[in-house]
């Protein structure tokens, strides 16, 4: 059995195992023991009761003493229980009920911090995965979030750990960038690649992509015959980045060679419509089906039909002295248009 058969069936046995039948939460139980409940099974690591509780606290006693507190914990119930989009929608709803809520930069905190775990799910864990090769839309709302968090609350406890991973965020972001510049430049896509890597250079400043970017713009430029900016990103590569693994010796060694002679058209389109010369009429597999049905009805005539010259036995037909140049067989199969 395969790898991805066998890890396709340890997800579902995961996925089957942690799935629990719905919580029943008792509803003679007064809010405070409620709220000791709840906090037993977060303590028990047990979210599904615990969310559960929470969201019983809360329905059932909106304006009572442990209401906000049980808000804050229910979004950490659901992102310790993996359920990123509830954490979310719990965040959100804490903020615009409780702005001035003197723990409301840790709904800030934690809806940033769902985000970014949301592309770490359970295969991540076994599987080792390129982040910079997925879908960044996480990561940018997870940066987002957390640049919420630092702005609004700079001297918040969580703001620390929300800097450290925004400039992993960044870093990862750019490394993106990067990467579909790659590509770019693998389907002589230069235009697109170029702008890639000056989005890069712009826009991601103090992160160790910007050596790449700088280096897929040259490269895209001397495809792209424009020496002049091709000479100015190489000047700027070896000024700052010269260990850069693009750069031997001093020298620039592009990463792609053009192996083929592509159409513009093609390149504008990344390959999608290639721009090829159609091929002659003659070579068509219409023209080569009408020629090949041609030679089987000629090989079926009787002798007695054909002259001589082509081996049959009939007479030499005679053309009277105005005649018209003879025609070919091609000429009479295309009407014409040829022979």
């Amino acid at each position: 059995m395969q790898a991805r058969h066998l890890l396709l069936i340890a997800i579902i046995g995961l996925t089957a195992a942690c799935s629990s039948k719905k919580e029943v939460v008792d509803e003679n139980l007064s809010e405070v023991e409620l709220y000791q409940q709840a906090q037993k099974d977060l303590d028990n690591t047990d979210y599904n009761a615990a969310t559960a509780k929470l969201k019983a606290l809360d329905s059932r006693y909106p304006f009572g003493r442990y209401a906000d507190q049980a808000q804050l914990e229910l979004i950490f119930a659901n992102y310790k229980n993996s359920e990123p989009e509830a954490a979310k929608a719990a965040a959100e709803r804490f903020i615009r009920l409780h702005p001035q809520h003197p723990n409301v930069d840790y709904a800030y905190y934690l809806k940033g911090l769902t985000s970014f775990d949301q592309d770490r799910g359970i295969v991540a864990r076994f599987v080792p995965l390129d982040m910079t090769r997925r879908d960044p839309g996480a990561a940018r709302d997870s940066y987002n979030e957390f640049a919420q968090l630092t702005s609004r609350y700079p001297n918040s406890r969580y703001a620390p750990d929300a800097k450290q991973r925004m400039v992993y965020l960044r870093n990862l972001l750019a490394a993106y960038e990067i990467n579909v510049a790659d590509y770019y430049l693998t389907r002589q896509a230069y235009v697109a690649a170029a702008n890639r890597g000056r989005y890069v250079v712009e826009n991601y400043q103090g992160t160790p992509s910007v050596g790449d970017g700088l280096a897929v713009m040259t490269e895209a430029y001397q495809h792209l015959h424009l020496d002049d900016l091709a000479a100015t990103s190489l000047e700027t590569l070896k000024l700052n980045y010269p260990d850069n693994p693009s750069l031997k010796d001093g020298q620039f060694v592009p990463r792609h060679t053009e192996d083929d002679n592509r159409s513009w058209l093609s390149k504008a389109t990344l390959g999608l419509i290639e721009g090829k010369a159609p091929s002659p009429p003659t070579s068509t597999r219409a023209q080569e089906d009408l020629m090949r049905k041609y030679q089987e009805d000629k090989e079926a005539m009787p002798k007695e039909l054909f002259p001589a010259s082509e081996g049959g036995t009939a007479d030499e037909p005679t053309e009277p002295v105005d005649a018209p140049k003879k025609r070919s067989w091609l000429s009479y199969m295309t009407f014409g248009l040829f022979g």
